[in-house]
């Protein structure tokens, strides 16, 4: 069911919400969604040392709102506001439109799967061992209190002659179900002896108890324990 295609894109519309939030006619469509893949090019480009999830997008009448979901937002924000001032000026040179940019920071970079990824490739482009980036990101990963995590490697591994994969995975990745919010990243590794792609999947437990707020609580790699009923008359 969810094993040959994106967890993300398989939730949208159902349990997740849209990345790029507006609504344009027929003729206009096209080239406002290739404008959205300008400005998250755009950012992810210059701010690549700010940790940025992801990137949304909502569209008025009059002006575009910039949401950065970013685990650093102090390099974005830079000092008294003249970054982010900087960054709006410069997406308004990019867009011809009027831009407001907003950031939301995220708490833990370990529970974000694009950013999981982010981190391995730098790694793998500093020539560190592939073993050791995957075995220590996958103990900081389940500390961080998700309750499972899957990696894999794709490419000339350690310098090797033919490409391989490589996967490595910790507790519990569920494909049958979308209740269970199962975050995707991917990020490219660009090294000395070509290319190697990085997939990381992390299951943060079911939706409804990251609104209820009962995911919080549970024990690194353990679904949340129901509570016992009382025996007592």
């Amino acid at each position: 069911m969810g094993q040959k295609t994106r967890p993300t894109g398989f939730r949208i519309g159902v349990v997740e919400d849209w990345r790029s939030r507006w609504y344009a006619p027929k003729r206009e469509f096209g080239s406002l969604l290739v404008e959205d893949q300008k400005i998250r090019r755009f950012i992810k480009a210059e701010y690549r040392s700010a940790a940025i999830e992801r990137v949304e997008i909502e569209r008025t009448r009059d002006s575009v709102v910039v949401l950065l979901h970013t685990a650093r937002p102090g390099i974005v924000i830079g000092r008294k506001g003249q970054e982010i001032d900087r960054l709006k000026g410069r997406l308004e040179d990019l867009t011809g439109r009027r831009m407001e940019v907003k950031i939301v920071e995220v708490n833990n970079a370990y529970r974000s799967a694009t950013l999981v990824a982010e981190d391995i490739a730098q790694q793998l482009q500093k020539r560190g061992s592939f073993r050791r980036a995957v075995k220590r990101t996958l103990d900081q990963v389940m500390e961080a209190g998700v309750h499972g995590v899957k990696i894999e490697l794709s490419g000339r591994l350690g310098g090797a002659e033919m490409s391989r994969k490589e996967k490595a995975s910790r507790g519990s990745i569920p494909l049958s179900t979308l209740r269970r919010h199962v975050d995707y990243g991917f990020a490219v590794a660009k090294t000395g002896q070509g290319i190697i792609g990085v997939k990381v999947w992390v299951d943060l437990g079911d939706y409804a108890d990251e609104e209820s707020g009962d995911g919080t609580h549970a024990k690194a790699g353990q679904t949340p324990q129901k509570p016992k009923r009382s025996h007592k008359r």
